[in-house]
């Protein structure tokens, strides 16, 4: 029986684990979120009453959260690229990257594009200057540790990049990342010249201009 993935190309979290498939070639269902198909926003609905994507059916089995969803792929649709390891001290590693761009790179971007949304008078400043902190800390931080590797948790493309790859690439849209942050940037720049990345990364082209801070004319 053929996953659907319900998701929507320009969602990070959806194209954090459109990477993960591409990267093994899985072959897959796009349930693609729009509010012109009540039908699919439905069936979303019903599979996942919270109403956050993506997320993964496997006949019977719905699979929520983009890093839950590629560990099952990992466990039950193995491809030849595997995105976490089997020793556990190497996965816990990938696991604790994995959090850090959840948390510290991906929450704070989206606090700041979230506030953009709301009218003038509820947005919190304060929220967005502590989020601009944040990114700048995290950029810090990551510049480091990704000095001296060529991929989030080592040697290995793994589930990290998977999330890496779009959280940066928004962030950097958000909140520029900047010469101050070269191992950053040059990361950035690798994981947007993997092809399964670029691939989601195209994808999302035609979405552009719904980011609400405005896309750049790049990357």
């Amino acid at each position: 029986m053929t996953l659907k993935l319900y998701a929507h190309p320009f969602s990070s979290y959806c194209q954090k684990v459109l990477t993960a498939l591409y990267e093994n070639g899985t072959p897959f269902e796009l349930r693609l979120l729009a509010h012109d198909d009540p039908q699919v926003m439905a069936e979303f609905a019903a599979l996942w009453p919270i109403k956050r994507f993506p997320v993964l059916v496997d006949g019977s089995r719905t699979v929520m959260e983009a890093s839950i969803i590629i560990e099952y792929l990992g466990l039950y649709h193995a491809g030849p690229v595997q995105l976490l390891p089997a020793d556990p001290r190497a996965a816990l590693e990938v696991r604790s990257m994995d959090r850090f761009f959840d948390n510290y790179i991906s929450t704070p971007q989206q606090k700041i594009v979230y506030d953009s949304m709301r009218p003038e008078p509820e947005r919190d400043r304060q929220a967005v200057a502590d989020a601009r902190a944040m990114l700048d800390t995290a950029y810090g931080w990551l510049n480091k540790v990704i000095a001296e590797r060529e991929w989030a948790a080592g040697d290995t493309f793994s589930l990290a990049d998977c999330g890496a790859a779009p959280f940066l690439f928004y962030a950097d849209w958000t909140h520029a990342i900047g010469p101050a942050f070269p191992h950053v940037l040059a990361y950035r720049k690798r994981l947007l010249a993997r092809p399964s990345f670029a691939r989601a990364v195209d994808e999302a082209r035609p979405y552009r201009s719904y980011f609400p801070l405005g896309a750049p004319d790049r990357d």
